[in-house]
């Protein structure tokens, strides 16, 4: 059955959010400026996910761009001097981190530019894929900064420090085949399969036990910065909890009896 979102004001039309069969697709919808993200649509971003955190209908977000040209191009850089301060900047409500700390899975569906804030967005989903006329860039050393939401970090954990020195030091943009190649993203696609493959992997994840891909992302997240006995520890700590859930009693149940589980997130 399908079912739809009910109404979710986000203060703007720049950001979009739909939900079908529990999967959210949130859309950076400036196409016009290759989506560049303002501080209203910031707000919005982290209002989305909170939305979709608290809410029974999603169990997986979609994250993609309005248009052809631009997934994003980051924080629109003409709002940047509107802080008065420095403190103010670094002190900045960071669309990034709402993204990073969302508890429902989420996918970066890039389909053209994804630069700074942008690369940076699609570094922050758990799974990212591109379409073909995809490019990412981390082109701040340009302009006399660098990236703040997570850049290197994130970078540095999907594509190593060499490719990383590259991307951060340079500035230059690599095309999809490079970034598919530097495993920056899981796949690449035609431009009119993307969103329906993105989708796709959503629906999939959907359709698994809510609470265990939850804890999933948590302990992906946390086998990053612990050591391996650590996280191994962790690890079975986290299984024993999604072990002792109804869904998953009832994924036994449905293993014995041959038939489809049904989750309910308890």
């Amino acid at each position: 059955m399908t079912t739809t979102t009910p109404f979710v004001d986000l203060g703007t039309e720049e950001v979009l959010l739909d939900v079908i069969d529990c999967v959210a697709t949130l859309t950076l919808n400036r196409p016009a400026k290759l989506n560049a993200v303002t501080t209203r649509m910031s707000a919005a971003i982290v209002h989305a996910i909170g939305w979709c955190d608290r809410s029974d209908s999603v169990r997986a977000i979609v994250v993609t761009g309005a248009g052809d040209r631009a997934f994003s191009a980051g924080s629109d850089i003409a709002e940047l001097d509107r802080y008065a301060t420095p403190w103010d900047f670094r002190n900045r409500t960071d669309y990034c981190d709402a993204i990073r700390a969302a508890r429902t899975p989420t996918i970066a569906a890039v389909n053209g530019y994804a630069l700074g804030g942008g690369l940076e967005t699609a570094l922050s989903c758990d799974i990212r894929i591109a379409s073909s006329t995809a490019s990412f860039g981390a082109p701040e050393v340009k302009l006399g900064w660098i990236g703040g939401g997570g850049m290197t970090s994130f970078l540095t954990h999907a594509i190593g420090p060499s490719n990383t020195a590259y991307m951060t030091m340079t500035g230059d943009r690599i095309d999809a085949d490079r970034a598919l190649g530097w495993h920056l993203v899981s796949e690449v696609t035609e431009p009119s399969g993307l969103i329906s493959r993105a989708w796709e992997i959503a629906a999939t994840i959907a359709s698994r036990a809510p609470i265990a891909a939850e804890t999933a992302k948590i302990n992906l997240r946390a086998a990053y910065s612990m050591s391996e006995d650590k996280a191994l520890e962790y690890e079975r700590d986290l299984q024993t909890i999604c072990f002792a859930t109804e869904d998953a009693a009832e994924g036994r149940r449905a293993f014995a009896e041959k038939r489809d589980p049904v989750f309910r997130r308890r």
